[in-house]
């Protein structure tokens, strides 16, 4: 492909999922479209990992990331996801106060990105408003994800948070038991038990890597136990 062409499809999907830019000057614009690194990579692509330098923020144009934490013993939590038009809170938090990362994103489908480097990204947090008030309207966002996060983690019954995540999920959920105990920062065994209990009680069917709703009328009652 004429790079040139190449040039005008980048500039396109930009503007589309970020419309802000539509705001920014031409130099800047085309600055930004020349000095941000594009990125092509595969589901299951490891993005960053904890303790690892930021080199850049995120600007997702296709596909999806998953932000998680680790434990030393491999279980892990779901903090957030990241989808296109959206960027990564925790780059910019790393780039704002100079310090590495603390959790991992991971491709959960193929993604294609543009990372805004480090002085460009200060640059327009510091002297472009729409820029501005996009990355901090993130941050309320999230913000208010992890409060409830952490009420959930904290107050809720593991059984009632599964039988939330497969309606919200559902009808049909094409994932592992290990992938839901991951998502619900439990372990598998639990989660496998949980779901043969609702099975047995008619609310779903059980088949590999695959779990399809019965009766979610039930499932969502018992979800807001």
């Amino acid at each position: 492909m004429p790079q040139a062409l190449a040039d005008a499809q980048l500039h396109r999907a930009l503007l589309e999922r970020f419309p802000l830019f539509r705001q920014l000057d031409a130099p800047r614009l085309a600055r930004l479209l020349e000095d941000a690194q594009f990125l092509q990579v595969p589901a299951g692509t490891v993005l960053f990992d904890a303790s690892q330098p930021c080199r850049g923020f995120p600007l997702l144009l296709e596909g999806a990331v998953r932000v998680a934490k680790f434990a030393p013993n491999g279980r892990e939590i779901l903090l957030y996801r990241v989808d296109p038009g959206q960027g990564c809170i925790l780059s910019g938090g790393c780039l704002l106060g100079h310090s590495d990362y603390t959790a991992r994103g991971v491709a959960e489908q193929d993604v294609t990105l543009l990372s805004v480097p480090p002085a460009l990204f200060q640059e327009l947090l510091l002297e472009f408003e729409p820029f501005r008030r996009f990355v901090f309207g993130m941050y309320g966002e999230r913000l208010a994800e992890m409060m409830e996060l952490v009420e959930e983690v904290a107050f809720r019954r593991l059984d009632e948070r599964l039988a939330q995540l497969l309606v919200h999920r559902g009808p049909v959920i094409q994932a592992t038991h290990q992938k839901l105990a991951d998502e619900l920062g439990s372990v598998r065994e639990i989660v496998s038990r949980l779901l043969r209990s609702f099975e047995e009680r008619g609310w779903v069917k059980l088949e590999r890597e695959r779990i399809t709703l019965l009766d979610p009328k039930s499932l969502a009652a018992h979800g807001r136990l």
